[in-house]
């Protein structure tokens, strides 16, 4: 392949978080050529780079080796139908679409990065994973060199393994940030700095670089504490004694069976 052998060609399209992030990462490689930007509307400019190309009309989108579709999961059928034909391959950002979901005729892949991400905030994007699939295995190898870029946490993972990689992706990242909310709000309360518990955050999230999660968990559920579970759920009210309860069963089954 050609394109193996010189600077990779992309065009990306969307304005959100993640293509903000893919932005910047993709400018920082020689090895990459980001030759313009597409979005339907102007809004989100002000996040890239002003010196990238852009265009709002999808008839003036140009050739390249590598179309990045990163778009709200229900505009990504819509937006990779507008898209001119194209000897390119084209790829979404998706972590729980499949990608079939992209209605074009061309040569379609995935470009999954593993990340929950922030506009304003900044990223070291080489410690983000990157999960890849193609509709043909000869376009792996061009997938992985634009992937070898920007990070070295490169997988290859299919539609299905990618799906259930988002629902623990969620359990992991979005559930146990609600948590953190939730803990926030009975310290405010009750007056209490949530800084408090900060470094006990942090702490439970460093374990398990060198635990297994199951072997970490400890707490009142973990050491079956009748006691303080039944004082702390009398102490909740409304959908935090529900989210209470539900947890202590889970982790209760999880050490002690369904006998308990």
């Amino acid at each position: 392949f050609i394109y193996l052998r010189s600077m990779i060609r992309v065009i990306l399209i969307g304005a959100g978080n993640v293509a903000v992030h893919l932005a910047r990462a993709m400018k920082r490689s020689d090895e990459i050529n980001l030759v313009q930007r597409y979005n339907r509307s102007t809004n989100g400019n002000e996040y890239f780079d002003p010196e990238i190309p852009f265009v709002t009309n999808p008839a003036n989108i140009k050739e390249a080796d590598v179309y990045v579709i990163s778009v709200k999961d229900d505009a990504i059928a819509a937006v990779s139908d507008q898209l001119p034909e194209t000897k390119g391959l084209v790829v979404h950002t998706s972590g729980s679409m499949p990608m079939n979901v992209l209605k074009t005729p061309s040569r379609k892949g995935v470009f999954y990065p593993l990340q929950s991400f922030s506009k304003d905030k900044e990223i070291d994007f080489s410690q983000i994973p990157l999960c890849l699939e193609a509709e043909f295995t000869s376009d792996m190898p061009l997938l992985k060199k634009l992937a070898d870029q920007l990070t070295p946490k490169v997988y290859e993972i299919n539609s299905l393994q990618r799906e259930k990689l988002h629902i623990a992706a969620v359990f992991a990242n979005n559930f146990s940030n609600h948590m953190f909310y939730q803990a926030q709000e009975i310290c405010r309360k009750y007056e209490i700095d949530f800084s408090v518990l900060k470094p006990l955050i942090r702490e439970t999230a460093a374990k398990i670089a060198t635990m297994d999660p199951k072997e970490a968990q400890t707490g009142p559920a973990r050491r079956n504490d009748e006691k303080v579970l039944s004082k702390h759920i009398n102490d909740l009210e409304g959908i935090q004694k529900e989210i209470y309860r539900i947890l202590t069963k889970s982790i209760k089954e999880t050490y002690y069976g369904k006998k308990l």
